[in-house]
């Protein structure tokens, strides 16, 4: 019978694809030990239990990229085990698979920046980057131990792969050798395809990100259970904009989130706005937003912000809306959240939206955007123009590189002088934004400050110190302006970074963000507990501008809204995250899969079982969102006609 059934083949076939298993189950635990203070797993056993499930998701990506290496593998040919056609088959096998393999090996880094796998949207970010070389060499140089890792096992999976070899051997040229080729053709084809789809059940769809969410009690764990090759190819060619089918009870929408507002506020002058969106400046970092807390061991490394918060109204509840910079300027200024994709990455940012751009600039606000990298980094320059900016000013119109940080954009403190003498320059009432740079990997400050902000516990310390000092000068310096006095300026972040305390490692936290109001007349002081969030930004400026027209906001004023109960959203781990009242509703997209008090940030007990009247009233609160947020982009009513 071996003489007419490729049995040698098909071993060393199975051998080889078992190989791949290998490896990516080793992936899986080099993401674990990189990021385990960030997964939560509680034992060895419930690690081997959600890897044991990581299986179905690892076959998938294994099947999809060894596609071509397997078809080559089983085609019913005569020189298939020809030493040149081996060769071939082990240049396509490594080819494909350390590829896809490398994905797996961003996410050691990569995850506790975003607290999800890596999708096809990463793209979206690397494409508006003017110096990718200069970032790869960077990474090698900063990254070198996560190189190495995968040089090392590179070459054991090689070698292992020489330990078994198909042996050379005369084909019979017979119809029962051809036969026997083609039966174990269809059998393997079509093990490959219920192993891609996850079952061969007619009535399951492919298995998707989400499914990876039906093993764990944990949202944290599907991370665990996924891999990076599998996330990136589903996410290839989709769009999480879409039109959601589930029914929203009536009057649920306008009774919980009242998609346009009006408020009827007279404001007795036209104040100028200046709005900072800080570079991954978490409210982890600002001692004025945890004094209450009680962090053991709590060290600020804000002293001159600290003391600001001390004369303005700060909200150390808030959060964003969003978990990457290209998120954090369509929430702050248009109010438009993303989840698990940018808005302005998706096919519908091309509309005419309704934001703090075009409703100041009816009122006659001469509007600007500053950010200290290369022109249209991050997207901004463009969304910008849509927004309708006046202006825009990058590292361009900064014109001196001597200032750049080598990796980003101009440092911090030199670009907020340069915006500083910008807005003494302009027609008042103006309305300007930043968004700074220096807060970020790789984690330097100018050579002049090194040594002048302490370290602290993780790398992200130093930077965040430079960047209160830049506010520190940039302050100072505006204060002796004549237009100083009659500004209000909002101070925000896009996102975290590095944590160093359990309480912000927790799964809600990772997504906290300060944000802080201040008024140089001294009229708005004081520490608001309730929830707030990133979209909330922009009807809170136009209430307090006093803007009187109807308008489109998912968001509510945090000066003066008392009609929408305090609530926040965003989304992490593949499922949406809705805060509101005394509960924490989690929802995969189709259905509720847990409701957490709103105090267990770590999302420990689900209480879905027992479910009461209010934590129903939130979910179907975040359906409500949900639905009127896809259907408005899609549908595009952005703006209130």
């Amino acid at each position: 019978m071996t003489k007419f059934f490729r049995t040698q083949e098909y071993k060393v076939l199975f051998y080889r694809i078992l190989l791949a298993y290998l490896f990516y189950s080793i992936a899986r635990l080099l993401f674990f030990f990189y990021n385990f203070s960030y997964l939560k797993v509680d034992s060895v056993s419930e690690y081997l239990r959600l890897a044991y499930h990581g299986l179905v998701f690892d076959t998938t990506s294994i099947l999809y990229v060894n596609g071509l290496f397997i078809l080559l593998s089983i085609l019913p040919l005569w020189v298939n085990t020809k030493p040149v056609y081996q060769k071939i088959l082990f240049f396509v096998y490594f080819i494909f698979n350390l590829i896809a393999y490398t994905a797996n090996f961003i996410d050691f880094i990569y995850y506790k920046y975003t607290y999800s796998r890596t999708t096809i949207a990463i793209m979206d970010i690397v494409k508006h980057e003017s110096n990718k070389g200069n970032m790869f060499f960077r990474f090698i140089v900063s990254y070198w131990h996560v190189y190495v890792i995968f040089f090392v096992l590179a070459y054991l999976w090689i070698r292992l792969y020489k330990l078994v070899k198909v042996e050379e051997k005369e084909v019979p040229h017979n119809l029962k050798y051809f036969g026997s080729s083609v039966i174990g053709f269809l059998f393997i084809a079509t093990m490959c395809v219920g192993g891609i789809r996850g079952d061969f059940k007619k009535s399951t769809r492919p298995l998707n990100m989400i499914d990876a969410n039906r093993y764990v009690d944990k949202p944290q764990h599907a991370d665990i259970v996924l891999n990076t090759p599998f996330t990136l190819i589903r996410t290839i060619g989709k769009t999480s904009f879409k039109k959601v089918s589930y029914p929203v009870k009536e009057g649920v929408l306008e009774r919980d989130i009242q998609p346009i507002k009006q408020y009827t506020n007279n404001a007795k002058s036209t104040p100028n706005i200046v709005l900072f969106i800080t570079e991954s400046y978490g409210r982890e970092y600002w001692g004025a937003f945890n004094k209450d807390r009680k962090i053991k061991n709590y060290v600020s490394y804000t002293p001159f912000l600290d003391s600001l918060a001390q004369e303005s109204m700060i909200y150390s509840n808030a959060f964003a809306n969003g978990s990457k910079s290209i998120h954090g300027m369509s929430s702050v200024i248009s109010g438009i959240p993303s989840f698990r994709d940018a808005f302005t990455s998706s096919p519908y940012p091309k509309q005419k939206i309704q934001s703090l751009v075009s409703c100041l600039e009816e009122m006659g606000y001469d509007t600007s955007f500053f950010h200290g990298a290369p022109n249209g980094s991050m997207g901004f320059l463009g969304f910008g123009n849509i927004l309708g900016f006046d202006h825009y000013y990058g590292k361009t119109e900064f014109n001196n590189d001597a200032e750049h940080d080598g990796v980003w954009g101009i440092w911090d403190e030199p670009f907020m002088q340069f915006m500083k003498q910008q807005l003494d320059t302009k027609k008042k009432p103006f309305f300007s934004t930043i968004f700074t740079v220096s807060s970020h990997e790789p984690y330097i400050v100018p050579k002049q400050y090194e040594g002048k902000f302490p370290k602290g516990t993780n790398k992200m310390h130093q930077c965040v110190g430079y960047t209160d000092y830049a506010y520190k000068k940039f302050f100072e310096a505006a204060k002796k302006q004549p237009w100083f006095k009659n500004t209000i300026f909002i101070i925000t972040a896009d996102h975290g970074n590095l944590t160093g305390y359990p309480e912000y490692e927790k799964v809600v936290n990772r997504q906290a963000v300060p944000i802080l109001i201040y008024k140089p007349d001294g009229s708005l002081k004081g520490d608001r507990k309730e929830l707030a969030q990133q979209i909330d930004i922009y009807p809170t400026v136009l209430d307090m501008v006093g803007y009187n027209k109807p308008f489109r906001s998912w968001g509510r004023s945090l000066v003066g809204d008392a009609k929408i109960k305090p609530f926040a959203v965003n989304f992490s781990g593949n499922q949406y995250q809705f805060q509101r009242g005394n509960y924490i509703c989690i929802f995969d997209g189709k259905k509720i899969t847990g409701y957490y008090d709103i105090n267990d940030k770590g999302l420990e007990k689900n209480l879905i079982g027992k479910p009461n009247a209010e934590m129903l009233e939130t979910g179907e609160a975040c359906k409500a969102f949900l639905k009127d947020y896809f259907d408005r982009i899609i549908d595009q009513k952005l703006y209130y006609k």
